[in-house]
């Protein structure tokens, strides 16, 4: 009787999850978004430099308040290079934690809830790095997961991306320094920790070609 009024339920509410990103986000947060604004700043990062914004350095602290402030834009990753047109279709994660907080790994599972739905776009995650497509690195660098990130790697089938996610993975955020192999992303996905929103959209383009 129970799963019937959960049924129920999910009928007459109807179908929750978002159309992003081919639509707009419909609830776009603004930190972590992109940055606008002007003037020198004290940064615990050097996030900001020069008047310059370096969104892979951003731990989002606010201290930039109110010379710069955020817009909305969830765009703030970037591609060196797209995955080949094979894998287009079917695109598998493994993600490897080198000493996160917990916040990123939390972002990337939320594309997979029924808000995103990252599985409507094709894109999953694996429990092995010898089905993965993607290698998803989190977290500052720990010397105890070197050989861990480094073998999961190696145990990739070609071709196969790197992704570093959120500020400590890129630049080592406010506490460390970036992880091994970190250097060698080939998609950066900046935040503290990123969106779900720029998370699926910088992982859709990396999947499909930039496109």
């Amino acid at each position: 009787m129970r799963n019937t009024i959960w049924f129920l339920k999910g009928l007459r509410n109807g179908k929750k999850t978002e159309l992003f990103p081919e639509a707009d986000p419909l609830e776009p947060p603004l930190w972590p978004s992109m940055l606008e604004g002007k003037g020198e700043v004290e940064c615990p990062t050097k996030a900001l430099e020069n008047g310059k914004w370096n969104a892979g350095k951003c731990i989002a602290c606010r201290r930039c308040i109110p010379q710069y402030m955020p817009t909305g834009n969830q765009k703030t990753y970037s591609l060196s290079k797209f995955a080949p047109s094979l894998l287009s279709r079917s695109f598998y994660l493994y993600p490897v934690d080198s000493g996160t907080c917990g916040a990123c790994n939390t972002e990337l599972l939320s594309i997979l809830s029924p808000q995103y739905d990252a599985s409507r776009l094709n894109i999953f995650l694996t429990n092995t790095p010898r089905h993965a497509d993607a290698l998803v690195i989190m977290g500052v660098y720990t010397e105890g997961m070197d050989d861990v990130v480094s073998k999961a790697y190696e145990a990739m089938p070609d071709p196969k991306l790197i992704i570093t996610l959120g500020a400590c993975a890129i630049s080592g955020g406010v506490i460390g320094k970036a992880p091994v192999l970190s250097d060698k992303a080939t998609v950066e996905i900046a935040g503290c920790p990123p969106s779900p929103y720029t998370i699926l959209e910088a992982i859709v383009k990396a999947k499909g070609g930039g496109k």
